[in-house]
């Protein structure tokens, strides 16, 4: 693998909802099998980029490359396999674990074996013994590891985790970190990471990107939030500005 090679390349990137510009004219590359995240005041455009990324939204005006193809190009179904997303709700279906695992296959008129699933399932620490459990009846923490393995089950090569940790509690909150760490690596995914936890973004990025009012504002490996110059960012780092 090339160094620094994009796996997602944003060119002149703008989405514009009625008279509101939410991204203004965004350009940059997410590394290949790199962390990165994604920080910036609420209301900045991070979960609408990603939403870009996989098709739950198109651009305005610009293109994004996927593995330098135009996300123009592929087939929609066929980049969410690629690009899987886990959101700061894990929604699950009705129905046991399994039932949850086998959906994205499902979908698509395949089946995943029994073994698969609970092979899934201890790869993001659940006990395979949960594989009929009523997924309704797992914690929080279960159903985040549920959700981040149901996306696995497509072997998507870019992760997009929107505030996956926001809600949970310390023990399950660094389960979960322990768990991306060990996907980035065994699997090279390549991963990005919505977080307003600037700790969270120096401990676990490669490179972080910081968003605000709908601009890419800086970027760079993780030492930049320690030497900014950027007197918004670094306003927003010392939190005078309100995540």
């Amino acid at each position: 693998m090339a160094e620094n090679e994009a796996s997602i390349l944003f060119q002149n990137i703008s989405f514009q909802r009625g008279e509101n510009l939410i991204l203004d004219n965004i350009s940059g590359s997410i590394y290949r099998g790199k962390i990165t995240a994604l920080v910036g005041p609420s209301g900045a455009g991070k979960s609408t980029l990603l939403k870009l990324c996989n098709g739950l939204k198109s651009p305005t005006k610009g293109d994004i490359f996927i593995d330098n193809q135009s996300i123009t190009n592929i087939e929609p179904t066929s980049l969410r396999r690629q690009v899987g997303m886990v959101l700061q709700n894990a929604p699950i279906i009705r129905g046991s674990v399994y039932d949850n695992l086998t959906l994205p296959l499902k979908l698509q008129k395949k089946s995943l074996s029994k073994e698969d699933a609970i092979s899934m399932l201890n790869t993001v620490g659940l006990d395979g013994g949960l594989l009929n459990r009523d997924a309704s009846n797992l914690s929080g923490g279960q159903k985040q590891k549920l959700s981040i393995a149901r996306t696995l089950v497509n072997r998507s090569k870019i992760l997009l985790l929107d505030e996956i940790t926001s809600a949970l509690d310390p023990v399950s909150k660094h389960e979960i970190e322990q768990l991306i760490i060990k996907i980035n690596k065994k699997y090279e995914v390549t991963i990005v990471w919505i977080t307003h936890n600037i700790q969270q973004a120096i401990e676990l990025g490669d490179f972080i990107w910081v968003m605000m009012n709908g601009k890419l504002e800086e970027h760079g490996d993780k030492t930049l939030l320690s030497c900014t110059k950027n007197t918004k960012v670094q306003r927003f780092i010392e939190g005078e500005i309100r995540v």
